[in-house]
Parts: structure tokens; sequence; C-alpha cells
């Protein structure tokens, strides 16, 4: 399965480390070429001797100790890896590799790689809900890096809660979800809308709202991953965007409706997940509005989901639903008036699901069934809706 795959497994001194050897041992089996890198804390909890019979390669601990390879061992690493993988991650190893302090045999070559970085957490709650700890991880996230939750439980402290590194299992799910990439949508164009629209006031000044664009670039990717031919409409955003998508950038509503319109005959899916304003002002002030009470009317902007769904034939409709209070019910309602395939809805006032945050809380609603998911990274939430629309039209 994995086989020409070289993963490189770095393991922190956590109580945790004891399950990276089910980790290791799923690699192996599964013919990757499985290099470990222990900090020293590490080999206190697990011995170098039981990762190499594992990984039947040599274990790295110590930059500096004598080989007889000509070349640089951490350089060697970091140059041959598919991919990284911190298990566990503790909150040091976190705020070293966030802040470029490259101090020891793994720090140095996590630091020196260009291939993909997943890390799985592991720590007492406290750490990893401190101020700090988010902090770093958003860094971390920001540049790319790939994280994967544990659930919540009794932890080895003897605290319940956050903390506990993700099964060895989903691991190395998400590790054959990185390197063995489906591409299952070759030939199809993928239409995503990301960002948020703005209305003009006056030269100076308009009105907007919250949105990243996050969820609709990782969309946009994970799309372009699986040899979609994908065009991003993209409003005001702050997410980075992804290379090799053709990018159409938008301000308004009527702009992204136009673009989206333009896209429509030839889409396999269009996917709404911008946030277009929903009002425009009636008025346009060509000098900067100057006064002590200030009155606005509004006008009603055009719907572009409904107007999908009136016009879309056999594409499909994926549209979004930010909601507070009564979240099925309200989405269910939205997906049908816009008459999409289904609906991904989420509750903004939950933590890690609202705007601006790299992760999110979604319940996926279609004409049959109510889903609900957990707190997830918005690149594995990509990978669901994408799943989500060829699961719809298999044949198409």
């Amino acid at each position: 399965m994995l086989k020409n795959k070289t993963v490189v497994v770095g393991v922190c001194g956590g109580i945790a480390a004891y399950k990276t050897c089910d980790l290791v041992s799923r690699l192996k089996k599964s013919g990757a070429d499985v290099h470990v890198i222990m900090t020293n804390n590490a080999t206190q909890f697990v011995a170098p001797l039981t990762f190499e019979t594992l990984s039947a390669n040599r274990v790295s601990v110590d930059t500096f100790s004598p080989k007889k390879e000509w070349e640089v061992a951490h350089v060697a690493l970091a140059k041959r890896a598919d991919l990284f993988v911190i298990a566990p991650a503790t909150a040091n190893f976190i705020g070293k590799y966030a802040n470029g302090i490259a101090d020891d045999m793994l720090t140095t070559t996590v630091m020196a790689t260009h291939a993909p970085v997943l890390i799985a957490p592991a720590m007492n709650t406290g750490m990893l809900e401190s101020d700090s700890c988010q902090s770093n991880l958003k860094i971390l996230r920001d540049r790319g890096v790939i994280t994967i939750d544990g659930d919540s439980g009794r932890l080895a402290c003897g605290d319940v809660g956050k903390g506990r590194m993700a099964e060895p299992a989903a691991i190395f799910e998400e590790v054959k979800n990185i390197l063995l990439p489906a591409h299952d949508l070759i030939g199809k164009k993928i239409v995503v809308t990301a960002g948020a629209t703005i209305e003009k006031l006056d030269p100076a000044r308009f009105i907007t709202n919250f949105s990243s664009g996050k969820m609709g670039c990782e969309i946009a990717k994970n799309a372009r991953d699986r040899g979609a031919e994908v065009v991003l409409i993209l409003g005001r955003h702050t997410a980075l965007v992804p290379d090799g998508v053709n990018t159409v950038t938008v301000e308004t509503t009527a702009q992204m409706f136009d673009a989206v319109m333009k896209e429509l005959p030839t889409a396999f899916a269009v996917v709404k997940a911008g946030a277009p304003c929903d009002y425009a002002p009636e008025c346009f002030s060509e000098t900067k509005l100057k006064t002590d009470s200030l009155t606005i009317k509004f006008k009603k902007n055009p719907d572009i989901a409904a107007e999908v769904g009136k016009r879309k034939g056999d594409t499909v409709l994926v549209a979004f639903s930010a909601e507070t209070n009564d979240l099925v019910k309200h989405a269910t309602e939205k997906m049908l008036a816009k008459n999409a395939d289904f609906i991904v809805a989420n509750d903004v006032t939950k933590e890690g699901a609202g705007f601006n945050v790299d992760t999110n809380i979604v319940t996926i609603i279609d004409r049959n069934s109510v889903t609900e998911y957990p707190k997830q990274t918005k690149a594995q939430v990509a990978r669901l809706i994408v799943d989500k629309i060829l699961s719809l039209r298999p044949n198409q």
C-alpha cells in the first residue's frame, strides 16, 4: 500500500509514546520505509531498540552521534521523507517547531524538510488549552502543518479532558489520505466560492463579514489534489490561496454571482463556501460621508445559491449554513429553499467552529440523513465534503 514511501516518525517524551509502537508497526506492514527519530526524553518511555526492531531501521536520537555514512543525518532524512509524523507531539516540541528553535535531532530534521508534516498533540489538558500552546498550534496550521486530535478522556495525570493522542489507527488513516490521495475528480470541474464579499458605502468604508475563506480554500485544495479542474471564486480573505487553481477575484456579491453563473454550465459541482453579503447599500457616495447621524437604505443582493439551485440540472450544489440555534431545523429549511443536494451546517457559537479558526464542527444534511462530525481541521472537513459530492454522482 505504502511501498516506495518514506515516512519519518518523530517521537517526543510523553507517555503516549507507547502507542507510537503500534503506528510504526502499521506503517511498516503497509510497505513504508519507516525511520524513527526520538528525543532524549522519549527514550525514557520507550527504548530505541523497540522502534529499531519494528521499523528495521536505525533510530536517531543524538544529532552528533558518530556515523559511518557520509551524509549529514538530519539533512538526509529531511530530503528522503515523503511525510513526517510527530506522535506524540508535546507542548515543548510544538513550541520549538513553531518558533524556529532547532536544538536536537528531531527539530533540526523536521525544520529542514519540505515534506508534509502531520502532528498528533498529546499533553495535559491545561497545557493543550493554554494560550501559548494554542497560539503555537495556530502558527503551525497557518504554515500548512496538519494536526490530528484525539478524543477527550482520562489522561495519564488523572485529569479528564482533551489532550489524549489520536489512536494509531486514526493516524495511520490520515497518513494514507496524505500519501495516497484519490484521483477521482480527473476531468471534472469544481467551482468553489470562498471568503467574504464587500459592499461599499463610500470610498473609505464598506460592510462585510468575518469569513476568512479558509474553508473554501481547503475544499479547492482537496479537489485540486484529486485531479479536478478547480475554479476558486474568491472574495475578501485571510486564508492561504492554494496553487494550481484558477482563481477569480471578486469584491461584491453581484460580481460573485456573475462569476458563478459563468462557470455553472460546465461545472460538476458548485460549493458555496463563500459568505456573500445579503444586502448592499442602495446608494454609493462618491465622497466620504461626513455626518453626525447616518441612515443607510439597503437593497437585497442576488441569492447565488438559490439561483444555482434553479439552473443546476445535474450539477451538485453544496450549500453552507452558519447557525447559532436550532441548527438542523434551520439548515434543513435552507437546503430545501436553495434546492441544494446537501448542506454543511455549523454552530458558530461553539469553540473551534466559527470564523477565522483552523477547525470546524459540522453536521452534513441531505434529503435522507443528518450526520454529525466531531471537531476536525478544515482540511479534514474538506475531504468529507468532496467525498460526499462524489457519492451523489458516482458514475457521472
